[in-house]
């Protein structure tokens, strides 16, 4: 138990140095001026013949596409084995706001689309720009006109509003089973749904680029989804969605070998996240050197809920501010099968977090949904505390009752039956302006084993609902190191500071809690074979530990 695989980071950097150097063999010889082939600069002509024709012909000797300085207009462009599109950094290439020209009803291709294509690049300091506003707005236009079909959507009125299906929405990039990609210095922005898409790709260089997507929902920065080899490094994203974000969509692959470093983050939803889709797993995460700050949801988030294996993941130096949560690890099971996945050997390591009171990313164009009761959910006045995971999907139904809620710990926790493996916390501040309140909601500490499992539900750290804690929260849990981590808050908080529920092998080493408003201030129930050691709290240990 405690035992961690060590990362060979040396290694999968080797790997990036080798797939540079094969790319350079590849190296374009020639250059292909989209206006040579009739493109007008104008920003109203659709350019996608004059494009796709200088790609095509690029693709025939290896060659650079250059998008000049101007405005270009163009509907969907097909990035073609041994091309570099390199948009000029005075140069805008626009989507077209026509939704009639990324295909039929719920098949909706992106912008930039390449599948099973060789050393592609999309390069250059110039502009990428979705034009979301524009394309949405015509996207109910002709939901209302009966021109497309959407499962999702209902009418827009100024009161209520369904957003329509991400399969209606198009994405800015989408790259599918492709070898050697690289995507650096572009600036993209203004996406209808995820702003680009990499999947089932091998050997990913992402690196230097600006994303800027807050107008709609589904707004990821840049997802990864079963893809080998992959490097995302000096980015810059601020986005209606998650950050940066790995996926795997399929049972028989997974993501491996990622290394994350030296990017910038803000989120109305999480910074940086492994899920939550998580069908085959992630295997050697690697992620260094993450600015956070206004982010809605948490810092890092590390989930396998679809049966899939997570494991031999390493994370250093974060840096958050205004966020609304530090760590979030979950196991869980949502998918509908019997195959449940697992989550084993987690390191964390000199991560700095300030958790504000008030909502994160308040003011920004989409913001992070307020937390609800279940639209089916009947408030039962004869229960007088009741747990319940909240929801978070306003976009479907805004007549659902808000549901209240202090400042919401970081977790860690497995279902029954099936534990969280061998994680470590090192060096971690945590601190949380806190200003709790019973008056706001309250779930005493004597119905802790009734806290909602939410086996099923949608992972998030705030998927418990109010919790009797306000610092950590553990459960289910076999092997956990805490060594050198600080948990306090400015304003009060009436609860624990930590509780750790079904935890066997527990080890807390100099964990510093120097807050507190009532005892206990750490709880361990039903915990195996802890050690502690060097505890620095505000009271004597025998005072602000409670077991049960």
């Amino acid at each position: 138990m405690n035992h961690f695989k060590t990362i060979d980071v040396k290694k999968i950097i080797a790997l990036f140095i080798i797939q540079a150097f094969i790319t350079s063999i590849y190296s374009q010889k020639k250059d292909f001026i989209i206006t040579a082939y009739g493109a007008k600069p104008d920003g109203v002509t659709n350019n996608v013949a004059a494009i796709q024709n200088a790609i095509d012909d690029a693709s025939k000797v290896g060659g650079r596409v250059l998008i000049p300085r101007g405005r270009f207009l163009s509907g969907v462009i097909h990035l073609k084995s041994n091309v570099e599109l390199n948009v000029h950094e005075e140069a805008v290439l626009l989507a077209s706001t026509n939704r009639a020209d990324y295909g039929p009803s719920l098949q909706a291709s992106a912008f930039i689309v390449a599948d099973n294509e060789k050393n592609i690049s999309i390069t250059g300091k110039g502009l990428i720009d979705g034009q979301s506003d524009l394309l949405i707005d015509d996207i109910y236009k002709k939901l209302r006109a009966g021109e497309l079909h959407d499962d999702e959507w209902k009418e827009y009125n100024p009161w209520h509003q369904r957003r329509p299906s991400e399969k209606n929405r198009p994405r800015i990039i989408e790259i599918k089973n492709c070898v050697g990609v690289t995507v650096k210095n572009i600036h993209l922005q203004n996406s209808a749904a995820w702003v680009q898409n990499y999947k089932n790709c091998t050997n990913v260089f992402i690196d230097s680029i600006h994303v800027f997507s807050n107008t709609f929902w589904n707004n990821d920065g840049i997802d990864l989804v079963d893809c080998k080899n992959a490097r995302v490094t000096n980015c810059f994203i601020n986005a209606a969605d998650d950050g940066i974000c790995l996926k795997s969509e399929d049972r028989n692959s997974h993501c491996e070998n990622i290394f994350i470093s030296n990017c910038k983050a803000r989120s109305s939803a999480n910074a940086i996240k492994l899920g939550t889709a998580s069908k085959g797993g992630f295997k050697n995460i690697v992620i260094r050197n993450i600015e956070v700050y206004d982010t809605y949801r948490s810092a890092i988030a590390i989930e396998t809920v679809d049966g899939g294996l997570l494991e031999d993941i390493d994370v250093r130096n974060i840096n958050a501010v205004n966020t609304g949560n530090a760590i979030f690890i979950r196991l869980g099971h949502r998918n509908t099968d019997n195959v449940y996945g697992q989550l084993r050997n987690v390191y964390i390591a000199n991560v700095k977090v300030k958790v504000p009171k008030g909502k994160p990313d308040k003011g920004y164009p989409m913001e992070g949904p307020e937390l609800r009761y279940p639209p089916t959910h009947k408030i039962d006045t004869s229960i007088k505390y009741e747990s319940i995971s909240p929801w978070n999907n306003p976009g479907i139904d805004t007549t659902a009752i808000p549901y209240p809620h202090n400042v919401f710990p970081s977790s860690i926790t497995g279902i029954p039956g099936h534990d969280v493996e061998n994680v470590k916390l090192e060096n971690i501040e945590i601190t949380y302006e806190s200003d709790a309140s019973k008056s706001v909601n309250y779930f005493p500490l004597d119905s802790l084993h009734s806290i909602t499992e939410a086996e099923t539900a949608y992972p998030e750290f705030s998927m418990f609902g109010e919790l009797p804690v306000w610092g950590l929260y553990v459960r289910h849990v076999q092997g956990l190191t805490l060594k050198n981590v600080q948990l306090k808050f400015i304003k009060d908080d009436f609860r624990a500071a930590c509780i750790f529920n079904d935890v066997e092998g527990l080890n807390l080493t100099n964990v510093s809690i120097p807050s507190y408003k009532e005892l206990p201030i750490i709880v361990l129930s039903k915990v195996k074979a802890q050690t502690l050691n060097q505890l620095k709290l505000a009271v004597p240990q025998s005072k602000a530990i409670k077991i049960q």
